[in-house]
């Protein structure tokens, strides 16, 4: 589980801040933004939140009339967890189960009621690439050089 693998590095950390990615997305986050946003705010973690683009055309109805349509609009005003982390090494302690710790589960609501978990927003690109038609997607816009996360450049 995603928290056991987080807690296999413990040992390489140390006392330092660190970052965290799962590695299953793709985004155009200023990483330099992020880490001073963790820095300012003296919590022990940050996630960046996103608003990932909805899959399906979105309608307003009012009396089964349409009052208005956007196609694929940037999700539904929901922000959800990007995969891109600032850490203190104090989060250790909150993967208690070992391999069987699920890091989105436990430690991260545990965080969260303690007030330790601090939201770094980011409106610029961000895609996930879970599924066979992400990787097309993604694929295609850096074929195209359309990739808006190849900010290396």
């Amino acid at each position: 589980m995603t928290g056991g693998r987080l807690k296999r590095v413990e040992k390489y950390i140390g006392k330092q801040t660190f970052m965290l990615t799962y590695g299953d997305g793709v985004g155009s986050i200023n990483l330099l933004e992020l880490y001073s946003f963790h820095k300012s705010h003296g919590k022990m973690a940050t996630l960046t939140a996103v608003q990932p683009m909805g899959k399906f055309g979105s309608i307003d109805i009012k009396n089964n009339q349409i009052e208005s349509f956007q196609e694929k609009p940037k999700g539904d005003g929901a922000w959800v967890n990007g995969g891109f982390f600032v850490l203190e090494p104090q989060i250790f302690n909150y993967i208690r189960e070992g391999d069987n710790t699920i890091w989105e589960r436990k430690p991260l609501e545990q965080l969260t009621q303690e007030q330790q978990l601090m939201a770094f927003q980011h409106d610029g690109f961000w895609r996930p690439m879970d599924t066979l038609r992400d990787k097309i997607e993604l694929e295609q816009m850096w074929n195209s050089d359309k990739c808006e996360w190849r900010v290396w450049e």
